[in-house]
């Protein structure tokens, strides 16, 4: 059973607005609030940006089908706080109330003249590895199934559920990257060659629009067996 967040090909959550940005427009000022907050804890080092994405999937279902956008940064968010040791459960719940303010910010802390220069900077995955690519574009390749962490029983992966046991063809190799399944959980990087995979829209829906029409994934080597 996939979970909340693994949508694609799912019936029954409405149609797609293909005009919608990426980032929803900040209306509120506590959503910029909440995207400052953000950067200004992942600037702390205690996680990384595959273990962010594994505390929002974690949120639970009946939240995370209710929360807006940025309600579940902000819950993905406090959930890394607490497991870090950065705050307690009982600091959160107080809303603050009791906690001493610091005259000076933490060497690590995110002033907010440098985060342009983060912002452009982004966080390259890119990685040396001795693990080798095995296969070369054009290549036949189908997925594992089902989608699921090899390395943590439940845990994350970039493996969408829709495309497990998919056959499709390499496009290009783009080098070694970060392996998600592992960084995630704090496992290491564990680097690995990364596909650009493209796949028949009849290969992966049961009754697509445009039969020939193509879904290309990045994909890492150990999401994929020869075909």
């Amino acid at each position: 059973m996939t979970r909340v967040h693994d949508m694609g090909g799912r019936f029954g959550d409405g149609p797609v607005d293909p005009t919608d940005r990426a980032y929803p427009p900040r209306a509120e000022p506590w959503q910029t609030r909440a995207l400052t907050l953000t950067l200004a804890a992942g600037a702390t080092g205690l996680w990384n940006i595959d273990m962010s994405r594994r505390a929002r999937e974690a949120v639970d279902p009946k939240d995370y089908a209710r929360f807006s956008y940025y309600e579940k940064w902000l819950a993905g968010m406090a959930d890394l706080l607490v497991e870090t040791g950065a705050v307690s459960r009982e600091e959160l719940a107080s809303a603050g109330e009791g906690l001493s303010q610091c005259d000076e910010l933490d060497p690590k802390a995110l002033r907010a003249e440098a985060v342009p220069g983060v912002l452009a900077r982004g966080g390259p995955a890119d990685r040396d590895s001795a693990v080798m690519p095995v296969f070369s574009p054009g290549d036949a390749v189908m997925t594992l199934r089902p989608a699921a962490n090899r390395l943590v029983d439940g845990g994350h992966t970039r493996l969408p559920a829709y495309a497990a046991g998919a056959r499709g063809r390499v496009l290009r190799c783009h080098g070694a990257h970060v392996l998600p399944d592992s960084n995630a959980h704090g496992l290491g990087e564990a680097p690995e060659p990364l596909y650009a995979v493209a796949f028949a829209a009849s290969e992966l829906w049961a009754a697509p629009e445009h039969p020939r029409d193509e879904v290309v994934l990045d994909l890492w080597q150990s999401y994929l067996c020869p075909a």
